[in-house]
């Protein structure tokens, strides 16, 4: 590339679908780089109502008069043309689906996508969910250079985030989600600049992957550890939740459960089993209990626990499974 781009200045086509990568789309707009298309998923019914939604980037998309691309399949042929036709040189990539190699070599500069852990650590779908469900203490942004494979290109920058005792997904998500948005615009003014030098990604023994979450695997197993149960409710929550059999008077019913805390002492009690008073509602497992602090019941909304008891009436065989 040339020391700068200052006669050939970028012309970015930007690729996303969720809430996630319209924080990196607002920072190129604000940062004044010429976006000269964005591609997002077709419009889908969603909801009870099945009302046709349009995705959160095109909505911010058509807010900003920017032109908007809806391709059904990535290697049609009229798609390719019109993608052609913008004449971008680069390719910003956030939270969107895999690409074909004839969409990621198009621009002169090539594609980068953000992902949302410290490569090469949770390359996946979920790396917000899985770094939280492993305990981990850190994590990040990372932007990269799109080669054959997922998440496995030259790693641009960088940049670190704390987990805190109190995160779940939904915290975390929105500290990443912005801080993925300055780290795009860094990249792009490092491409820009000419200055631009990344780095190939080293395959470690210890590489944790970050999966798509399925319904499996947000039960909770309450022969798990303390920690393990506690991490795995909070890195599922808001969304999609774990979720347990609640059985009680002989019924069994699925029962979301959204926040806990830790309770560290001896017992005796079966694991599973529910113990409640007026305020509090605690499920014993191996080295002690959870107290569960916000719960949904089928058909209920999501609620604070305290709120819940009110109605509940629990039998003495009431359990967790």
């Amino acid at each position: 590339m040339s020391t700068s781009l200052k006669n050939n200045p970028l012309r970015i086509v930007f690729m996303g679908t969720p809430d996630f990568a319209v924080a990196s789309l607002k920072a190129l707009v604000e940062a004044d780089f010429d976006i000269v298309g964005v591609i997002t998923a077709p419009d889908r019914p969603a909801g009870r109502g099945r009302k046709v939604q349009e995705s959160a980037v095109k909505q911010f998309a058509t807010q900003h008069s920017l032109k908007v691309l809806q391709p059904t399949n990535l290697k049609d042929e009229g798609f390719l043309e019109e993608l052609k036709s913008l004449n971008a040189n680069l390719n910003v990539v956030v939270a969107f689906r895999m690409l074909p190699k004839t969409v990621w070599q198009m621009p002169e500069h090539g594609t980068f996508n953000l992902h949302a852990s410290l490569l090469p650590q949770y390359r996946g779908a979920a790396p917000i969910n899985w770094a939280i469900i492993n305990g981990e203490t850190e994590t990040g942004v990372t932007t990269f250079f799109i080669d054959e494979e997922i998440d496995t290109g030259s790693i641009i920058l960088q940049k670190t985030e704390q987990i805190t005792d109190e995160d779940n997904v939904g915290s975390l998500h929105d500290r990443l989600m912005e801080l993925g948005g300055e780290l795009v615009v860094e990249t792009c003014r490092q491409i820009a600049s000419g200055q631009v030098s990344s780095t190939p990604q080293k395959n470690f023994d210890n590489l944790k992957p970050a999966p798509k979450i399925h319904k499996e695997t947000c039960q909770i197993d309450w022969n798990a550890s303390l920690d393990a149960i506690h991490n795995l409710i909070r890195g599922l929550s808001p969304y999609p939740a774990a979720w347990s059999v609640f059985v009680n008077h002989g019924k069994e019913e699925t029962i979301k459960i959204y926040k806990t805390k830790k309770e560290f002492v001896q017992h005796t009690d079966e694991v599973g089993k529910l113990i409640a008073d007026k305020k509090t509602l605690k499920v014993a497992v191996a080295e002690g209990y959870l107290q569960l602090l916000e719960i949904q019941l089928p058909g209920k909304r999501k609620m604070e626990t305290s709120a819940v008891l009110n109605g509940l009436d629990l039998d003495k065989n009431a359990h967790l499974r």
